[in-house]
């Protein structure tokens, strides 16, 4: 019987680092910062979503897929709305919209940024990336549902002038973003989860065995043994801490990333999108390592999973959190970005349908999510 040896899932690095970011979040929170402390919170904040990508990764090793991109996309969208909240009670009028560009941000960075980088690596490594047609179909009408209903009405309705909803409409939207994003995650993980894992191919079958010949060798794999559950439980609290210390850091650098907008001349809704570029950094890192290891049903799980999560669960907070924060609220989509987001479905669709991509799809998407970036500072 061999001996094989394997590193622990929990190296001293994605341990400190974590603690010195939250550490790092206690000393800024609320503070006006020098430039050289927006630099060291800003390696902290790096190092924190590297230590968030690690940490998931082990405890995805442990529960398996479908589960392992739920928690990482569930756990940095709870504390994503934390931060939006945060910053909405201390903007006043002026972050109005802040909700509305963020999650909209996200569900063009899950869609095209994550969906294009994972096919363009998955291509890049065997030519064509393969995936689970079924799976992501629902997850793409779920982000598409959630969208509309949520970020497109808000201008067409009637009832309160301005893209904004009613205080029922508000209410509606919320049960119903909460609902959908409860049937989603049911169907993930108990009805229908095959729909989510990895396809099983003879190429997938060929590289197990290599696999496990490279894990009796002692190195470092996918197909290693499955890191203890107390070893899990650690890297599940690290994970939160590191996500944590994420979203605080960015949140401790957004007056300097407000002032150097405001200063650059750019529009206010490019906050938002910075504010979910440096959320959904965990993500986005674990997809992409995930579609170097032939895995781009898993890359696909983080970043539609990322999108329902960021709009099932952000506007039913900010309809809580409207009960007592003053000023509107708008939700309601300009004509420019409802093209993009038709344009994002459409793609999506004609990307999924086949369960198979190419070059050619990943730089599609990669294309329109330039598009979206470029129209935000320049609109």
């Amino acid at each position: 019987m061999s001996t094989a040896t394997h590193r622990s899932p929990l190296t001293d690095w994605t341990v400190l680092v974590p603690v010195v970011a939250l550490a790092a979040l206690a000393f800024s929170w609320g503070r006006d910062l020098p430039s050289w402390a927006v630099v060291l919170v800003s390696l902290c904040l790096a190092g924190a979503v590297l230590a968030a990508v690690h940490h998931a990764e082990v405890v995805a090793h442990r529960v398996g897929e479908p589960f392992g991109s739920l928690v990482l996309a569930v756990a940095v969208t709870v504390i994503e709305v934390a931060l939006i909240v945060t910053l909405m009670a201390d903007g006043g009028a002026k972050t109005s919209s802040l909700a509305r560009d963020t999650v909209f941000a996200a569900v063009m960075i899950t869609c095209n940024g994550i969906v294009g980088l994972s096919l363009l690596v998955g291509a890049l490594r065997n030519r064509v990336a393969v995936f689970n047609a079924e799976g992501s179909g629902a997850a793409l009408a779920t982000v598409a549902t959630l969208a509309v209903l949520s970020l497109v009405l808000p201008t067409f309705t009637t009832s309160k002038p301005g893209p904004e909803f009613s205080t029922a409409q508000l209410t509606f939207a919320a049960v119903a973003s909460l609902a959908l994003y409860g049937l989603f995650i049911a169907v993930q993980t108990v009805r229908h989860r095959d729909y989510f894992l990895p396809v099983d191919t003879k190429r997938h079958r060929e590289e197990a065995a290599r696999a496990t010949a490279s894990a009796a060798a002692g190195e470092d794999d996918d197909h290693a043994e499955p890191p203890s559950s107390r070893a899990a439980l650690t890297s599940l609290g690290l994970l939160l801490v590191a996500l944590i210390a994420v979203v605080g850091n960015a949140k401790a650098v957004s007056p300097t990333i407000e002032a150097g907008v405001e200063s650059a001349g750019l529009p206010n809704a490019v906050v938002g999108v910075i504010i979910a570029l440096l959320v959904l950094l965990p993500e986005t890192l674990a997809a992409v390592r995930a579609a170097r290891r032939d895995r781009v049903q898993t890359s696909l799980n983080l970043a539609y999973g990322s999108a329902i999560a960021s709009i099932g669960l952000t506007i039913p907070a900010i309809a809580l959190a409207s009960i007592w924060l003053s000023g509107p609220l708008t939700l309601g989509l300009g004509p420019v970005h409802m093209v993009l987001l038709a344009l994002t479905v459409v793609i999506n669709a004609l990307t999924i349908a086949p369960g198979r991509a190419t070059l050619l799809q990943g730089g599609v998407h990669l294309v329109l999510f330039a598009g979206f970036i470029f129209l935000a500072v320049s609109p």
